[in-house]
């Protein structure tokens, strides 16, 4: 063999062992799928995560990060609920854990959350109560603390 043989083995070699890192990092570069799913008690509530609305329920939507987040479930003839959401993330998405999870998973690992969220009728206040209220606080104002 000469030198010139010598050295395109090299890099054949070095081609080869190049091209089996990109395949095994190709295979198990997993990903984290993380999903929320909201309902309500009745469906069909428009639902707005954070001041954009998302949908009616029952509405998923795809997240990035875990923490607490802001729903608000809007229904004609019900009470609108805005609720602070914890969203907890699984032991697997722990910082250093989360690297390896996200980059180097065989398989594209799942994360589903959901809420069930009731919603109240609405109270409907008749105009003799509204009154009676007003002349209430009218009152308690003049007399003072």
């Amino acid at each position: 063999m000469s030198f010139g043989d010598v050295t395109l083995f090299r890099k054949r070699r070095s081609g080869f062992w190049l091209a089996a890192a990109l395949v095994v990092v190709g295979l198990g570069s997993g990903c984290v799928s993380r999903r929320m799913m909201v309902y309500s008690d009745p469906p069909g509530a428009l639902v707005v995560l954070e001041g954009r609305e998302i949908g009616y329920t029952p509405v998923a939507v795809d997240f990035l990060y875990y923490g607490t987040r802001e729903f608000t479930l809007i229904k004609d003839g019900y009470e609108t609920r805005t609720v602070l959401q914890k969203v907890p993330p699984p032991w697997y998405q722990l910082p250093v854990i989360e690297f390896f999870a996200d980059n180097f998973a065989f398989h594209t690992i799942t994360d589903r959350h959901a809420f069930t969220y009731t919603l109240e009728p609405r109270r409907i206040m008749l105009n003799e109560d509204v009154l009676n209220r007003a002349e209430q606080l009218r009152t308690e104002a003049q007399v003072g603390p």
